[in-house]
């Protein structure tokens, strides 16, 4: 399978220009904004091969190592200025931490921070921090659902 992420993300990123800033595999059905500010583990590289999520990283986004991040997931580190809708606010970094799960269709948004071993249900937007991890955190906005021990 890595062969085949390494082939078509060379296709689609150095011939179409698809992603092309990125200096790993990306599959041309995800959109990585400001590759440069994404730092993740060289063994996770699966997560840039799920198709519609999108890494917007005007501000930095670390993932941490053993993290999943399933298809159709949103990081989003800056959003528009509420004053100004054509100017972007100042980005904040988002920070995931190792062995955590961010189920499909979920969104993370600027300036959260997720502990080690968190769990994101399906469909949550993420609009607070959960530094301490090992729990399942789920819903609009997203809140504990469950603890992990």
């Amino acid at each position: 399978m890595g062969w085949e992420w390494v082939t078509r993300g060379l296709v689609n990123q150095k011939l179409r220009g698809i992603n092309s800033k990125a200096w790993w595999p990306v599959t041309p059905y995800q959109k990585v904004g400001s590759p440069d500010n994404i730092i993740f583990h060289v063994d996770d590289i699966n997560n840039f091969q799920m198709p519609g999520s999108y890494f917007q990283a005007f501000g930095r986004i670390v993932i941490g190592k053993g993290t999943y991040i399933a298809q159709n997931v949103g990081i989003i580190t800056a959003n528009h200025n509420l004053q100004n809708l054509d100017l972007q606010a100042e980005a904040k970094p988002v920070s995931i931490g190792e062995k955590c799960w961010i189920g499909m269709n979920s969104v993370i948004l600027p300036g959260v921070e997720l502990g080690p071993h968190t769990i994101v249900g399906a469909g949550s937007v993420v609009t607070k921090s959960f530094v301490d991890g090992h729990c399942v955190i789920a819903g609009n906005p997203a809140k504990v659902i469950r603890h992990l021990s």
